[in-house]
């Protein structure tokens, strides 16, 4: 990448998510786990009792990828699959302890990962970054969509344009 395309903020910020995107998951070999999986793992932490839709939206993964993900932690014996009392249909997920080691090892490949990117800057810069982060979040998050752009305008058959003739 050029200096130039650095000057651009929308390069910047996806060529750093996805070199720290690829270290993590460097790291992440180590357990024999993909960023996918490692995704699942920690928002099912902090939302135990979740369905598998709603840690589909959380974990932005396809439902049927999502389901393959937890079939296999599942048969090692990371998840539980509940039946929801409130919909019969839907099932809730819950770690087991035998996941929660292996979370906590996710965890510390995070922290080493974060400290690596954040190498050299100060405790006051790190914090400034964050702030300044959750306040683009923020902006984006706050937009409304933009409308729909017109279609197109029809051409004309090409009966229309040989009776115009």
């Amino acid at each position: 990448m050029t200096a130039d395309h650095h000057r651009q903020l929308g390069f910047l910020l996806k060529d750093v998510s996805r070199r720290y995107t690829r270290r993590f998951e460097e790291r992440a070999q180590s357990l024999s786990l993909t960023l996918p999986q490692c995704k699942a793992l920690i928002y099912l932490e902090g939302s135990e009792g979740v369905s598998q839709k709603r840690l589909a939206e959380l974990t932005e993964l396809d439902p049927m990828t999502l389901v393959r993900i937890l079939d296999r932690m599942e048969s090692d014996g990371w998840v539980q699959r509940r039946f929801d009392p409130a919909d019969r249909r839907a099932h809730a997920l819950w770690l087991t302890a035998k996941a929660k080691p292996v979370v906590e090892h996710v965890w510390q490949l995070i922290g080493e990962t974060r400290a690596e990117m954040l190498q050299g800057l100060s405790g006051e810069e790190r914090t400034l970054l964050v702030t300044l982060l959750e306040r683009l979040h923020a902006n984006l998050t706050a937009l409304p969509p933009l409308p729909a752009p017109p279609p197109p305008p029809l051409e004309p058959s090409r009966k229309a344009q040989r009776i115009s003739k």
